[in-house]
């Protein structure tokens, strides 16, 4: 048995039918040259045989003494967790992201482990998928990504790999924290007693930070992020949109402008974004602000300790200037970076909590639209830098599917794999319709800031 922390229990609590709480991801594969085309009925086959599970796939609800608690299900159904399936023709990425949006609408059932893991045939070109789905409560982005990275390897030549639901137990502690307002908010409620001391740099960075905003409008606008059509209720419908880009064509960019990655990337669901509202004659004047999880870690460690921060970051997407847009943001990022480097992880996250209160309030309750204090979640998930194989398949995608949220209408979440940004989309189809169009904009931003560059 098992206690739900305080967040993991707030998972359970947001939950409802316009408002599924797991997170996914779609891995694409290709197959090994040397395999016969019935290569995905045989590798289903060989994963039915892995009928022990393992935690956290293991573990089902259960309540004692009113509390919700993990236990072991001595009853799990595998034939439920795990589902062969085919695409209808002509199987091209078309039909998968329409099956995954249908998927992703979906809740769990309660009653059993809540996860899935779908294996998918019937793509063109000798490809098939995997779309894994887990309740937020049971894992986090991070942790979910590792259990993925465990279940891949770099040698094309192993066979009989276990899927992700039979991978062996590991020990060790965390490889590193999660880029997430979650991950601060469960540090934050978890190590309470150690942050007293850091009321006077908190309250000190408060205070300049709001008297920043009342001498510079641009600033402000952090903290009034504007309305918009990002920020109303939703239904359970769901629309996913992926997209790869080459990492050196954003490397290019950054190179030219002395920005990040991370810069480059904002910059381009920026003008994703401006475009798709403009369509739609629903774009703000005032600039949309996003929240961005954002690792603080000077080296490659894996102490412990959590060295996230939230940045509100305002996307300038007021400016009809590519280059000027991107410098905004990447001035932006840089001041927020900066204060947080005169501070320490316990400052960093009372001070990230204290400021994302109000927005917290309004997300959860729709109490306080004044407080809209960000439109949209950009992410950034880092994945295996190199290429990685399954079973003898090559992988030549994965990307992450995310959660929206009422008054949250949609979530860019991305992953870096083997040179590859990996984008994934998330949004209520019914709030913003043709949501599949904001990929060409992420192009259109890219192919900008090359033009205005010269590349």
């Amino acid at each position: 048995m098992k206690s739900l922390s305080p967040t993991d229990q707030l998972f359970l609590w947001l939950e409802k039918r316009q408002q599924p709480m797991h997170v996914g991801g779609l891995q694409l594969f290709s197959f090994p040259d040397d395999a016969p085309d019935d290569y995905v009925a045989q590798l289903a086959g060989q994963l039915r045989q892995h009928t022990h599970v393992t935690a956290p796939f293991d573990r089902c609800l259960d309540t004692r003494l009113t509390q919700p608690v993990w236990v072991h299900d001595d009853h799990l159904d595998l034939e439920h967790h795990f589902r062969f399936e085919a695409l209808p023709t002509p199987g091209r990425i078309r039909e998968l992201l329409t099956f995954i949006s249908a998927e992703h609408s979906h809740l769990m059932d309660r009653e059993r482990p809540l996860w899935e893991l779908h294996l998918i045939e019937g793509l063109q070109d000798r490809q098939f998928a995997l779309y894994i789905k887990v309740h937020h409560s049971l894992v986090d982005g991070m942790s979910a990504m590792r259990l993925i990275r465990r279940m891949l390897s770099s040698d094309p030549s192993r066979r009989n790999m276990p899927p992700i639901w039979d991978l062996p137990a590991r020990s060790g502690r965390d490889d590193g924290p999660e880029p997430s307002l979650w991950r601060t908010l469960r540090h934050w409620l978890g190590e309470s007693g150690k942050q007293l001391g850091t009321v006077p740099t908190v309250a000190r960075e408060i205070l300049r930070t709001v008297n920043e905003a009342r001498k510079n409008p641009v600033y402000d606008s952090i903290f009034h992020a504007p309305r918009s059509v990002l920020n109303q209720k939703i239904t359970g419908s769901r629309r996913f949109a992926a997209q790869s880009f080459g990492m050196e064509r954003i490397r290019r960019v950054c190179h030219a402008y002395g920005t990040t990655v991370n810069d480059v990337v904002m910059a381009m669901c920026a003008t994703a974004l401006r475009v798709y509202l403009m369509n739609r004659d629903a774009l703000p004047k005032k600039p949309l602000v996003a929240m961005v999880p954002v690792s603080l870690r000077h080296d490659d460690s894996s102490a412990e300790g959590n060295q996230v921060g939230i940045i509100l970051a305002s996307l300038a997407t007021d400016l009809s200037e590519p280059a000027e847009r991107l410098m905004h943001i990447h001035r932006e990022v840089r001041e927020a970076k900066d204060r947080y480097a005169q501070m320490s992880s316990e400052e960093i996250i009372n001070y990230t909590a204290l400021m994302m209160a109000p927005a917290a309030f309004h997300l959860l309750t729709g109490m306080a639209p004044d407080w809209q204090t960000f439109n949209v979640v950009i992410s950034n998930v880092p994945g295996p830098k190199e290429t990685q194989y399954w079973n003898g398949a090559r992988l030549e995608g994965m990307y992450p599917v995310s959660i929206a949220m009422d008054r949250l209408a949609l979530n860019m979440t991305l992953t870096s794999y083997n040179d590859q940004v990996e984008f994934g989309l998330i949004g209520c189809r019914r709030t913003l319709p043709s949501l599949q169009r904001m990929l060409d904009g992420l192009e259109q931003g890219l192919e900008e800031l090359e033009q205005a560059a010269g590349l």
